[in-house]
């Protein structure tokens, strides 16, 4: 009888330590900093990240979530229910601590340095989640996200789904015959054009949905002239919803080198919404899949059979 009253006080102590979030042995997560960092407690964590936040929610942990940045747009109640820390690129440290965090999640290029330097020095464990435009980044990034949190078994989960959904994506994507040349267009200032290269989040998701990147000369953002944009011969052009900000169709089509274009031609125009479009979640897959059928509207019958293994799984528990 002893036995079993000792045995039940240590599940008992097991079961508390876990609802607390405590873990007394403590986890080593390998971050973007190639540190290893100690994680003891995720009872209050801070995400900076909109994908880090999305697959919180998908883990079943926003019990945990004490505090959230704007980018973190999905789902609604992430940014309606916690509070906001700021944009992830202008965070301020006090903003920060001030939730009284037991860890920082926050994605690779969160900002600015001199803050991500500060909460580096505090006494929180801050763990810069790698930010890789690819398959496997966004599997690699849903396990660490996992493993921080202390549940390795719920990641391997929604890892698989997400991996099963980039499969049928790739099912998808092999059908496509002659692949378009699409330039994702940030913005559209002064008759100047921020346009994606390499390396960026818009040229992998242009490559995930079976096109083609119109620019493929220079990595990362950069601004460029009009004969770039005739050289480059896109066929459609595409960017993100931002509210009254957002680039439109007609500022598109008789942009002077833009009109030089099949893009103009054609009235090729797409918006997406950016979290969705962009963000490396677990949504990522469905989102290549929806740009791939507006991009070859003779897919929309392969693309609406895609049935989303994500949807289906409950990686929560």
């Amino acid at each position: 009888m002893t036995f079993c009253r000792t045995l039940a006080s240590l599940l008992l102590s097991c079961t508390f330590a876990l609802l607390s979030g405590a873990h007394a042995a403590g986890i080593i997560v390998h971050d973007a900093r190639n540190r290893d960092i100690t994680v003891a407690d995720f009872a209050r964590t801070v995400s900076i990240g909109g994908a880090i936040t999305e697959i919180l929610y998908a883990l079943g942990l926003e019990n945990r979530l004490v505090g959230v940045d704007t980018t973190s747009l999905y789902p609604a109640a992430a940014l309606h229910d916690k509070p906001n820390v700021g944009y992830m690129r202008q965070i301020s440290a006090e903003g920060v601590l001030g939730l009284n965090p037991s860890l920082i999640l926050a994605i690779q290029g969160s900002g600015p340095r001199e803050t991500m330097d500060i909460l580096e020095t505090a006494k929180v464990p801050l763990v810069l989640v790698p930010e890789t435009f690819s398959e496997d980044g966004l599997i690699e990034k849903i396990k660490l996200v996992g493993h921080a949190m202390g549940v390795d078994a719920r990641a391997e989960c929604l890892s698989a789904a997400v991996g099963a959904d980039l499969a049928q994506l790739r099912a998808l994507r092999a059908k496509v015959t002659k692949p378009v040349r699409v330039m994702f267009v940030m913005s559209l200032q002064n008759g100047r054009a921020m346009v994606a290269g390499h390396k960026t989040a818009a040229d992998e998701i242009i490559q995930l949905a079976g096109a083609a990147n119109a620019v493929d000369d220079y990595d990362g953002y950069k601004i460029i002239g009009d004969e770039a944009i005739v050289a480059a011969k896109p066929d459609v052009v595409l960017s993100i919803e931002r509210g009254r900000d957002s680039l439109q169709a007609d500022a598109v089509y008789t942009h002077p080198g833009f009109a030089l274009t099949p893009v103009a031609a054609n009235k090729s125009f797409i918006t997406m919404d950016g979290l969705y479009l962009l963000g490396f979640g677990p949504r990522t897959a469905a989102a290549a899949r929806d740009l791939s059928v507006r991009l070859y509207p003779a897919l929309a019958e392969q693309g609406g059979a895609f049935t989303s293994a994500l949807s289906a799984a409950n990686c929560r528990q």
